[in-house]
């Protein structure tokens, strides 16, 4: 099965000064466009002995610090990171023939900031954040029906449901993001931002001397 692509070209002299600006004027794109969840991303992490596992969450904010996604600590992504802190976000939008790769450093967030969020998630989210061991196995649809079930006569709606301790935020503080624009004859433009800085590596100035990193932009072969 092929698609052609005959969607608009991505140079260099268009982009942002650096990924996560530009990340905005896409993304923005992305929205208008009546894309279904736009902030749908597939997480790719490696346990410490490299095997690979990849699942799709929602990217629920991103800045220039990086992006971020919530999940339980316990669960596959979460210990493969805690292990192996380094990941890969794909941002799959095809029907507008674009793509944004992610590879960085991921690190938990404050948990203030993850209380915060936990906050405006809806009710029924909140318990099943606590009913879900993440990953683990469980006997039964009806047992985590059953716990589910416990958990709402326990905080009914309309009460304050606490952030689960083993419940929390990652960012992915971004080396590389790589913007794909689908083309004609498969000769897709590819634009990868490569920071040049990063904290406390001693690379040039910017980010390692406590300011903005800096970044480069080059073009790779479709």
């Amino acid at each position: 099965m092929r698609t052609r692509y005959r969607a608009q070209g991505l140079s260099e002299q268009e982009l942002a000064p650096d990924p996560y600006a530009q990340f905005a004027r896409w993304f923005a794109e992305a929205a208008a466009s009546g894309l279904h969840e736009p902030n749908a991303m597939i997480v790719s992490t490696a346990a410490a002995d490299g095997r690979p596992s990849s699942r799709t969450v929602l990217m629920k904010q991103y800045d220039e610090r990086g992006f971020v996604f919530f999940t339980n600590y316990g669960s596959r992504k979460g210990r493969e990171l805690d292990a192996n802190p380094y990941a890969s976000l794909l941002f799959p939008w095809h029907p507008i023939a674009r793509q944004v790769i992610v590879a960085g450093r991921a690190e938990r967030i404050a948990r203030e900031e993850t209380v915060a969020y936990f906050r405006t998630r809806p009710h029924g989210s909140q318990l099943g954040a606590w009913a879900s061991e993440q990953s683990s196995t469980v006997a039964s649809r009806a047992e985590l029906d059953r716990l589910y079930a416990g958990l709402a006569e326990r905080y009914p709606e309309g009460e304050d449901v606490p952030a689960p301790p083993g419940w929390g935020g990652f960012r992915v503080r971004a080396d590389s993001v790589e913007f794909w624009q689908g083309r004609e004859n498969r000769l897709h433009d590819r634009l990868r931002y490569v920071r040049t800085a990063r904290p406390g590596d001693g690379m040039g100035r910017g980010e390692a001397d406590g300011g903005a990193p800096e970044w480069t932009v080059e073009r790779l072969c479709p």
